[in-house]
C-alpha cells in the first residue's frame, strides 16, 4: 500500500532525511560516499521506488538552497594563493587536464554514437562531466590514509582546486550553451567576469568594515557570510547568469577573509542538512535506465578511469618520476558530485532544457560505479603505481631511480654510514638540527656521512642543493636498499611512522636491514608507546616518538648512538615508557 502523496513539505523532508540517515549509515560501515546512499534515498523512496514521496516540488525549493550552500562551501575552500604557490606540476597539471580530457570525451562519446542535437548538447555535457573529479570523495581517503601532504596528495588537491575553477567558467557559460553564436557565449563570460570583479571588489574594501563591526558576535559572523552568499546568488540571476554560479564566486571572494575558517565550520552542518535533501530529490529524478543509458554508463566509467593517465606525461615531463606521475592519475580516477550539478542544472535550465533525463541519469551512474572503484584503488594506489610503473619501464620509460643509481654508481660515491630511510618533517628538522648544532667543520662532518633513500623528486632537489646524499628509491623494496648499500650502513634510521609508510612497516624495514647487515645500529619511528615497546622487544636500538622527543633531542641521541651505541638510552627509555600510562598510548 502506497503512502498519501499530498504529505506537505515538513512531512516529505522528515522522510527524505530519516530514509537518508538509515541508508546512509549503511554505506558509510563499508566506506562509500554519503553522496551514493543520498541519491539511492531518492530512489528508493521516489517515483520509481516505494513512492513515498511523489510530488517532488514540495522539496525542490529547499533542495536548490543546499545547492547554493554547498557552492559557496566549496568557494570558500578554494584557496586561490596557495593554489598558485603548488608551483608547475599543480598548474600546469590542472591548466591542461580538464580541456585534454574534454576533447577525449568529446571523440569517445562521438564514437559510441552520441550527439549533439537541438535542445539537447549531450555531447557536449557528458565530455565536460566526465573531465572533472570528486574532491569529496579524493580528500576524505587520503585524509584517512595520511596521504593529503605526501607530494603526489598536494598535486592531486592542487588539480582538483583548478577543476572547481574550470567549473566555473563552465557555470558561466552554461545560460547560452545551445546558441551557436559567439556573441551571447561571450556576452556568458563578459558578465561572469563583472560579476567576479564587482564581488571581489565588494569583498576586499567593503566586507572587511562589515565583519570587523560584527565579529564580537559570532551568530552574525555567519548571518553576514550568508547575506553575502544569496546577495551575489540574486545579483547573479539578475545578470542572466545561474544562482549556483553566484554562490560560488562568493565563496572565493571570502576564502581569503580571517574569518573565513570560523564561517566553514558553521556553515558546514546547514550546509550538510540542505545538500542532503538535494541529493535525495536529485535521486528521485532518475528514471529507470534503458538498456543504452547502462550501456553508455559503464562506458563512460571506463572512459573516466582510463582518460585520467593524461595526467602521468605531463608529470613526467616536469621530471617527477614514475610513482609521482601515475598516483594522482589514480587518484583522479572518478566522476565529480560537480559534474551532478552542472547536469542537473542543464535538465532545469528554463525556458528550455539543454540536456534530456537520460544524459543526467548516465552522470549520476558513472559518478557512483566510479566512486565505489576509485574508492578501492586509492586505498590500493601504491600496488597499482607498482604494477603500471613497470609497464610504462616495458615500453622504455625510464624512471628517476634508474637515472640516480647510475649517477651513483659513475660518481662513485662511498658508502655512507648513516642512512636516512624516508623523508618527511621530522626527519627534515632533525636534519636541520645536524646542520646547526656544534662548529660548522663538525656539522659539515657528519652531514657527509648521511644518505637519504626516498621517493620525492621535491625532497631530493633539495637535497642535493644542500651537498646532501641522496638516493630515490620505494624502501619497501628490499632492491632499493641493497644498491644504497644499506650493507655498509652503521646506523639506519627509519623515519616514517606505520601510519604513514606504505607496502612495508618500520618492523619488516628493520628485519631487512638485519638481513643485509647484521651490526647496524637500527632506529625505528612510532607515534604508538605500545608500539614502540614492541619494536624495542623485537631487537630496536632506539624508538623515534616524535610526540616525545624534540628534534634536537633526537639529533643528539643519534650522534651518541653512532659514537657510542644507544644501550643507555635503550635501557631508559623502555623504562620510562612502561610506566607511562596514558589515556591514548
Amino acid at each position: 500500500m502506497n503512502v498519501p502523496t499530498d504529505l506537505g513539505l515538513l512531512s516529505s523532508i522528515g522522510i527524505c532525511t530519516g530514509a537518508a540517515a538509515l541508508i546512509a549509515a549503511v554505506t558509510w560501515r563499508f566506506k562509500q560516499p554519503l553522496i551514493i546512499a543520498y541519491l539511492a534515498t531518492g530512489v528508493i523512496i521516489g517515483p520509481i521506488g516505494l513512492k513515498f514521496v511523489t510530488d517532488q516540488g514540495s522539496i525542490s525549493t529547499v533542495a536548490e538552497i543546499g545547492l547554493i550552500l554547498l557552492l559557496f562551501v566549496i568557494g570558500l575552500e578554494i584557496d586561490i594563493r596557495k593554489m598558485a604557490s603548488g608551483g608547475a606540476a599543480v598548474l600546469l597539471t590542472g591548466a591542461l587536464q580538464v580541456p585534454i580530457c574534454i576533447a577525449l570525451g568529446l571523440a569517445f562519446f562521438w564514437v559510441l554514437g552520441v550527439r549533439n542535437a537541438p535542445g539537447n548538447s549531450a555531447l557536449l555535457y557528458l565530455a565536460a562531466c566526465m573531465s572533472l573529479s570528486s574532491t569529496l570523495v579524493v580528500v576524505k581517503i587520503l585524509n584517512d590514509k595520511f596521504e593529503l601532504d605526501t607530494l603526489p596528495g598536494r598535486i592531486t588537491l592542487g588539480v582538483l582546486v583548478i577543476q572547481d575553477l574550470w567549473a566555473v567558467g563552465m557555470l558561466a557559460v552554461q545560460p547560452n550553451i545551445l546558441n551557436p553564436n559567439l556573441v551571447p557565449l561571450l556576452g556568458s563570460l563578459w558578465r561572469g567576469a563583472v560579476l567576479v570583479i564587482a564581488g571581489f571588489g565588494l569583498a576586499k574594501y567593503g566586507l572587511p568594515y562589515l565583519f570587523r563591526m560584527v565579529a564580537k558576535a559570532p551568530e552574525l559572523v555567519l548571518v553576514s557570510a550568508l547575506g553575502w552568499c544569496f546577495f551575489l546568488a540574486g545579483a547573479a540571476s539578475l545578470i542572466g547568469l545561474s544562482r549556483e554560479m553566484g554562490a560560488l564566486i562568493a565563496g572565493v571572494s571570502l576564502s581569503a577573509f580571517p574569518y573565513n575558517v570560523d564561517v566553514i565550520a558553521k556553515a558546514v552542518s546547514i550546509r550538510d542538512f540542505f545538500v542532503t535533501l538535494f541529493f535525495v530529490a536529485l535521486g528521485m529524478q532518475i528514471t529507470v535506465p534503458s538498456l543504452h543509458v547502462l550501456e553508455l554508463s559503464l562506458a563512460a566509467s571506463v572512459f573516466v578511469i582510463v582518460s585520467r593517465v593524461v595526467v602521468v606525461p605531463i608529470l613526467y615531463a616536469l621530471r617527477l618520476g614514475l610513482r609521482t606521475s601515475i598516483v594522482p592519475a589514480i587518484n583522479l580516477a572518478q566522476v565529480s558530485e560537480f559534474s551532478i550539478v552542472i547536469a542537473s542544472l542543464g535538465v532545469a535550465m528554463r525556458p528550455q532544457p539543454q540536456i534530456s533525463q537520460d544524459v543526467l541519469t548516465i552522470v549520476i551512474i558513472t559518478f557512483a560505479v566510479t566512486s565505489v572503484i576509485s574508492t578501492y584503488m586509492i586505498n590500493f594506489s601504491h600496488p597499482i603505481q607498482r604494477m603500471l610503473a613497470s609497464a610504462f619501464k616495458a615500453l622504455g620509460l625510464k624512471d628517476l631511480d634508474a637515472a640516480a643509481l647510475a649517477g651513483q654508481a659513475a660518481e662513485e660515491t662511498p658508502h655512507q654510514p648513516v642512512i636516512f630511510l624516508g623523508f618527511f618533517r621530522d626527519t627534515s628538522s632533525i636534519l636541520y638540527e645536524f646542520e646547526h648544532e656544534g662548529s660548522a667543520e663538525e656539522s659539515r662532518a657528519f652531514i657527509e656521512k648521511i644518505l637519504v633513500i626516498d621517493f620525492n623528486p621535491t625532497v631530493m632537489r633539495e637535497l642535493r642543493r644542500k651537498n646532501i646524499k641522496c638516493v630515490y628509491g620505494d624502501i619497501a623494496h628490499a632492491d632499493t636498499l641493497r644498491h644504497a648499500g644499506v650493507e655498509h650502513a652503521q646506523l639506519v634510521v627509519s623515519s616514517i611512522t606505520d601510519d604513514v609508510l606504505r607496502g612495508t612497516s618500520n618492523l619488516r624495514l628493520m628485519n631487512a636491514v638485519h638481513t643485509h647487515a647484521p651490526n647496524a645500529r637500527v632506529v625505528l619511528t612510532t607515534e604508538h608507546i605500545p608500539q614502540a615497546l614492541q619494536f624495542y622487544e623485537e631487537g630496536a636500538d632506539f624508538v623515534f616518538i616524535p610526540r616525545l622527543y624534540s628534534a634536537a633531542a633526537c639529533a643528539r641521541i643519534l650522534r651518541k648512538g653512532l659514537a657510542g651505541g644507544f644501550e643507555e638510552v635503550r635501557s631508559q627509555a623502555i623504562q620510562h615508557l612502561s610506566q607511562r600510562q596514558e589515556v591514548l598510548a
